[in-house]
């Protein structure tokens, strides 16, 4: 009986400490998933402790940090408590004379069903995208929270079903996601990136997506993952028509010096509304005007 009620307890304590999903975003940063419950992770300091002698040919104690403050657990292995969404930190690991081992950053990403507290949704959406052509080149931007702290902590883009793309930042804050489906590079601007297919062909019909998805995280080493799905046909949209007086009379304009070319394969249509002055809505004429408007193709070769 006694060895009945041992067994009941062992299991619920083996329940209760489960040990989260988890994988590397980056070299030395730790991606733990958590959905509420009690959990913990080991993280190790060294693979090879021995290689830790003193000058005594003895072996040193190792010391653990969290956010620079001395922790209680000693060894080569440390145990992250999670409880919510605590937990995430930057973990490191010294010797008896205080010299930095090794270090790892543990981030925290709450169970999809939780609110989002980072970013903030606009157009029933976090991330905008759009372009400007169809070159391949294309920006998304989002909305920081007023009330919290966020920086970008890794993008990825590539296209779909391809999940398997390759990305790494380089020292100038260059992004690259490579694959067999396309060649991304992307630059990254407070609430906005710049990202181009390397591989895309304007000239043919895109037969696959493009996934762009960024992951954001808190000063409180919370990552929340935010992604889009498009083609750039969907985004596309040309810059304001450049348009010159030639006299009292006649007006003249051109394609926007961003357009893709030739302007015979890549056609504009141009709406055109005679306003009167002083109009109240001149602003944004095109979307307020209620007047006769003229719709006509111009191809120029």
């Amino acid at each position: 009986m006694k060895w009945f009620a041992f067994s009941i307890v062992c299991a619920v304590f083996q329940i209760s400490y489960q040990n989260p999903k988890h994988w590397t975003l980056l070299p030395n940063i730790l991606v733990l998933e958590v959905d509420g419950t009690l959990a913990e992770q080991n993280l190790l300091c060294m693979e090879s402790p021995e290689e830790l002698i003193g000058s005594a040919n003895q072996s040193q104690e190792i010391f653990w940090k969290k956010n620079g403050i001395d922790q209680a657990q000693r060894g080569n292995s440390y145990r992250v408590q999670l409880e919510e969404s605590l937990g995430g930190g930057n973990y490191t690991c010294h010797s008896e004379d205080g010299s930095l081992l090794n270090h790892t950053i543990v981030l925290i990403k709450e169970d999809k069903s939780k609110r989002r507290k980072i970013l903030v949704k606009t157009d029933e959406d976090y991330l905008k995208c759009t372009a400007q052509n169809y070159s391949g080149e294309f920006y998304c931007s989002w909305t920081w929270h007023s009330s919290r702290s966020g920086r970008v902590a890794f993008i990825k883009a590539h296209r779909v079903p391809d999940s398997n793309a390759k990305c790494s930042v380089d020292t100038s804050g260059q992004w690259t996601c490579s694959s067999g489906y396309g060649n991304f590079s992307c630059t990254l601007s407070d609430n906005r990136i710049s990202c181009l297919d390397k591989q895309h062909c304007p000239y043919a019909e895109e037969s696959k997506q493009i996934c762009v998805t960024v992951f954001v995280l808190s000063q409180h080493f919370l990552l929340e993952e935010y992604f889009q799905r498009f083609y750039l046909s969907e985004i596309v949209k040309p810059d304001k028509v450049e348009i010159a007086q030639v006299n009292t009379t006649v007006i003249q304009w051109s394609y926007p010096s961003s357009w893709s070319s030739p302007y015979s394969y890549f056609p504009l249509t141009f709406q055109i509304a005679q306003l009167k002055d002083g109009c109240e809505s001149c602003d944004n004429p095109c979307n307020n005007y209620q007047g006769t408007q003229t719709h006509f193709s111009v191809l120029w070769l």
